[in-house]
């Protein structure tokens, strides 16, 4: 979905103000393996996905570890690099070809600054961020593998035919063989 027309689904944009919020970012295309941002690096950058999905991702142990999978509609970006000027512990990579529109945190902080709409729909972006990562935190807790196998299934119901199954093995906190024998009860 494009930006202008995730931004009209919110009553806080005005046509006017939808507009001013496309023409700052930029739209690019990236191919599958690119790496929008390594883990200990610094990103000050606001990414939207308008096609395409990507996954944060972090070192342990010299393994890639899948932290979340950002598809279509989503605002996948550095906190610690953003709101802190700090490196991050994550890395953004993308999975298969892209199209991403991106600002510079600085630059949207600038029209944020001249905009209440704005202001309320990063509002919005913060508390949905928030209720994703308690989810995420309550399933890691909380969950077996076949729990969170099946909810991974309702939010990423394609996921299977976008990502490697060590991706999606590693986000779902276990091997590879055990996401084979989860695949194959159903």
């Amino acid at each position: 979905m494009e930006l202008k027309n995730y931004l009209a689904r919110f009553k806080e944009f005005s046509s006017e103000a939808i507009n001013d919020v496309d023409s700052i970012f930029s739209c690019e295309c990236y191919h599958k393996g690119h790496k929008l941002f390594l883990p200990g690096n610094c990103s000050r950058n606001v990414f939207f996905f308008e096609k395409g999905l990507a996954r944060l991702y972090y070192l342990k142990d010299g393994r890639e570890i899948t932290h979340f999978f950002f598809a279509e509609n989503s605002f996948p970006s550095s906190i610690e690099g953003i709101f802190y000027n700090q490196p991050t512990p994550y890395g953004l990579e993308v999975l298969e070809p892209s199209t991403i529109r991106t600002i510079s945190y600085p630059e949207l902080q600038k029209y944020l600054n001249n905009s209440i709409s704005a202001e309320r729909f990063i509002r919005i972006l913060l508390i949905e961020a928030l209720a994703t990562l308690s989810d995420r935190l309550h399933a890691i807790q909380f969950q077996s593998a076949q729990e969170r196998y099946s909810i991974m299934l309702e939010k990423y119901p394609n996921i299977f035919s976008r990502a490697p199954l060590g991706h999606i093995a590693s986000y779902l906190g276990i091997t590879p063989e055990t996401l084979s024998r989860i695949r194959s009860a159903k």
